[in-house]
């Protein structure tokens, strides 16, 4: 996500983007599972196996920007919100597990649920987002 030496260059808003970037693919990643689940082809297996790794990969990629950017470097204990930060950041860490144990696009919304809440618990204010996620 960012280094740690600390250099003190952030960029919180493009982790949102990012991590809502990955929901999407997330999303269509479960949605190409599903329906390549149906068919009994070498390509679509090919695909379809793809497809599961891409949504793990993307997943991951969101637990660690939660972990290694907002958890160790942003969130820190003596903002007055910590509490509420913290419970919003786990909430997303979950989010992205269970996409990872699932292909129902309920947990996709969920994610991206979470992954806007955590952004009102960490700015304190309503999304604001160049596109429409």
């Amino acid at each position: 996500a960012h280094c740690e030496v600390p250099c003190g260059i952030y960029a919180d808003q493009r982790r949102f983007e990012e991590m809502l970037e990955d929901t999407a693919t997330i999303a269509k990643a479960i949605g190409q599972i599903n329906e390549l689940s149906t068919k009994d082809d070498a390509l679509s297996h090919n695909q379809l196996a793809r497809w599961v790794a891409t949504k793990e990969s993307h997943a991951t990629n969101i637990q660690g920007i939660v972990a290694q950017y907002f958890l160790t470097q942003r969130i820190k204990p003596d903002n007055q919100d910590y509490v509420n930060q913290l419970k919003a950041a786990h909430a997303v860490m979950v989010a992205a597990m269970k996409c990872k144990q699932t292909v129902d696009q309920a947990s996709a919304e969920a994610l991206k649920k979470s992954i806007f809440d955590l952004y009102r618990a960490y700015e304190g204010k309503e999304p604001d987002f160049e596109h429409d996620h």
